[in-house]
């Protein structure tokens, strides 16, 4: 099927905020989220300082670091860029499918959540990294790319030949994605404060020691991670035995099995090796994608044209 232009523009800036995920991530792992110690500026200026002795008065020289400041302003501006896509995206979306409000209306609401989640931004670095605010930051982000997946998926659906209503079993499915996606969002909050306990506990704990001196807020972690787990693999089990027919369906769920596996290997590899930033990074930006998966395993349940209920109850091999 080839592609619309609002369906390249969709699929491209839901990679961009992808990549603004994990550029995020890679802020927080680096130490730079206060890089700029103000906001919408950098040190008082739209463009950085290229030392120390041109800072405003008003700044201390001791704040300047010039590898965490353009680390943090880079990051600004790949999010103004993303800005710019979703802006895009909207105006696409009501060019070509202002009749279609299940395409439109998701896009709007990005491009809405957009403006907010640049306002956190700036209340991010006013609270000097309060975990409270970042574990918002986050989430938002993360809801943004859910809306923009949704909206890609409807376009995509409107393209195909009409087809019946998804059979019960398939409503049944989409809502237990719905509700594994929903669980996911709770342990990235609540993996968001453990990251912020673990920087209160760095300047004075060993880093090799300091998942131990969180304490419980690092093992409902990772309760929350094995329920999550158990959970994927279930809706996996469950495509394969009861909608074998269905290959979108199949296909999005074996991703989201996939983004499972690398998650646990990227939190072995947290546990085990002091808290390396590279698997930090992958952490977030895998447990971003595996969001992703699940919300398109319950948009696929839901909105995506299936095979015949004779297929579906007769499950073959891929």
């Amino acid at each position: 099927m080839r592609l619309t232009p609002f369906q390249r523009l969709a699929i491209t800036t839901t990679a961009l905020t992808y990549l603004l995920i994990a550029v995020g991530g890679l802020v927080r792992a680096s130490g730079a989220g206060l890089g700029c110690p103000d906001w919408p500026r950098c040190f008082g200026s739209w463009v950085p300082p290229m030392s120390a002795a041109a800072l405003p008065p008003e700044f201390d020289a001791s704040q300047f670091n010039p590898t965490l400041m353009w680390t943090e302003y880079l990051n600004r501006l790949l999010g103004v860029s993303v800005g710019f896509a979703i802006f895009a995206t909207t105006m696409s979306a009501w060019r070509r499918h202002r009749r279609e409000p299940r395409v439109l209306w998701p896009t709007v609401a990005a491009l809405l959540l957009t403006g907010y989640e640049g306002w956190l931004g700036g209340r991010v670095v006013a609270h000097e990294l309060a975990p409270w605010i970042v574990t918002a930051h986050m989430v938002v982000a993360l809801v943004i790319v859910q809306l923009l997946l949704w909206a890609t998926v409807e376009s995509l659906v409107g393209a195909r030949p009409a087809a019946a209503a998804p059979s019960p079993s398939l409503v049944r499915f989409g809502w237990a994605a719905w509700a594994v996606t929903a669980l996911l969002l709770v342990q990235v909050g609540v993996g968001t404060q453990v990251r912020g306990a673990v920087d209160d506990a760095l300047p004075a704990t060993p880093r090799d020691e300091v998942l131990a001196a969180v304490g419980a807020i690092d093992t409902r972690h990772r309760e929350l991670g094995a329920v999550v787990t158990l959970a994927v693999v279930g809706l996996w089990m469950w495509a394969w035995l009861q909608h074998g027919a269905h290959a979108p369906l199949r296909h999005a769920a074996s991703a989201a099995l996939a983004a499972v596996a690398a998650q646990i290997a990227a939190g072995m590899v947290l546990a085990g090796f002091a808290l390396p930033p590279a698997a930090q990074v992958t952490h977030l930006t895998v447990s971003s994608l595996l969001l992703g998966a699940l919300t398109a395993v319950a948009l696929v349940a839901w909105k995506w044209p299936a095979p015949s209920a004779d297929a579906l109850r007769a499950p073959h091999a891929a």
